[in-house]
């Protein structure tokens, strides 16, 4: 199986990636825990069906050291107890923010006040950006068919 679509390969679609990559740089480089920005990632992977950010990060969590049972229950985050209060907080807004368009009005108050009660104002500034950028991430995987299955941890350095 290959992709519809090299994006890197390609000018426009490489450079449109290399800005998204440095907002996503902006967001690592934050103080929002590096553990909550993979589950985050995880989480808006699996919702959007994306299977190369899923395969990609849950593989760059466990490498970092996340554990197989805290993997295993992301999709099933709301009754497993391996999550923080925190963490919990961060997949129910990535949650919301990811399915925006199946709730009116968007992210609810209770989740927005749920988040704030964890992170300060700039880790909710990189929380909201991370949401967007694997949105970002996750829409151009799925449209061009990216094969999932290969990433290796560091890959893309």
């Amino acid at each position: 199986m290959d992709a519809r679509l090299n994006l890197y390969d390609n000018p426009v679609s490489a450079k449109v990636l290399r800005y998204v990559t440095s907002a996503n740089k902006a967001v690592v480089d934050s103080t929002l825990p590096a553990a909550t920005q993979e589950l985050v990632k995880i989480r808006a992977s699996q919702i959007n069906g994306c299977g190369f950010c899923t395969d990609m990060h849950t593989k760059e969590a466990a490498h970092a050291g996340e554990t197989p049972a805290r993997l295993n229950l992301i999709a099933a985050w709301r009754e497993a107890k391996v999550f923080t209060e925190a963490e919990r907080a961060a997949l129910e807004l990535t949650e919301q923010g990811t399915r925006i368009a199946d709730a009116a009005g968007g992210v609810t108050d209770d989740a927005w006040a749920n988040a704030a009660k964890h992170y300060d104002e700039d880790q909710l500034a990189a929380l909201v950006s991370l949401i967007a950028v694997i949105n970002a991430f996750n829409r151009v995987n799925v449209i061009v068919q990216q094969p999932a299955g290969d990433y290796q941890p560091g890959q893309f350095g």
